[in-house]
């Protein structure tokens, strides 16, 4: 049984079909990029899988349970926990209080301080900065608190949306190393990514979304390897190669 498990999949905006019959599986304990262009459906797979979104068509199970039907609070209550795209911290808020903010959820919520001590171990940046109105921090410690909130959920399955967007190169080479040792400490990670190099030099396995459809899959290596040969033939793939 596969710890996530997506089959044939259809999603709409309205009228619009933007998933086509997708299918994919995420084993526990490994880390699986997404990746594409603009527009090529990623975010909303992860609003699919996270609830905001309903698939038309299809099943998505997580540990065996089919949650294509259930609501945002419950996916999170399972362990599913979404950081999506551009931060979207409470930016007059202090950065512990963006952080305490993740433990919402009734599972989180009686270990909060013990997370808490986790987050700042993994982060001390965060740490150092608990008492700073987020608005003043640099664009990669917003990103920092953003992934920290995610895992004051206690996530089982961690999905990140372009955590490295906008930020300075030496800035993403640190967010990806946080990324790879939120996976060794055993929680199971689900990245969307257009810097294909960064992300599947961390991920055990890739999808290449385009449309709204997977055109490759693959160990992350392996894919890897056969998108730069692709490249290298003037052929030019998406985003950052």
């Amino acid at each position: 049984m596969s710890f996530l498990e997506v089959k044939n999949i259809d999603v709409f905006y309205g009228d619009v079909q933007v998933i086509f019959d997708l299918s994919l599986t995420v084993k526990e304990g490994d880390v699986v990029s997404i990746i594409g262009g603009n527009g090529a459906g990623k975010s909303t797979l992860l609003r699919t899988l996270s609830g905001l979104m309903q698939a038309a068509r299809g099943e998505i199970l997580f540990e065996g349970a089919a949650i294509e039907k259930a609501p945002p609070e419950e996916i999170v209550e399972r362990g599913i926990v979404h950081v999506p795209e551009g931060r979207r911290l409470f930016t007059l808020m202090t950065v512990r209080d963006n952080l305490e903010v993740g433990a919402y959820n009734r599972r989180a919520n009686a270990n909060m301080a013990a997370t808490l001590q986790e987050v700042y171990s993994l982060l001390p940046r965060l740490e150092e900065r608990a008492a700073q109105i987020a608005m003043t921090l640099s664009g990669g410690e917003q990103q920092m608190v953003a992934i920290g909130r995610g895992l004051m959920a206690k996530p089982k399955l961690l999905m990140l949306d372009e955590p490295s967007l906008g930020l300075a190169p030496i800035l993403i080479k640190s967010i990806f190393e946080t990324v790879r040792k939120i996976a060794d400490q055993g929680t199971t990670v689900l990245l969307v990514e257009q810097d294909v190099r960064h992300s599947l030099s961390l991920s055990d396995r890739g999808y290449v979304l385009e449309h709204g459809r997977i055109a490759m899959e693959g160990p992350a290596k392996e894919l890897g390897s056969s998108l730069f040969r692709v490249g290298s033939r003037g052929c030019v793939l998406f985003g950052t190669v």
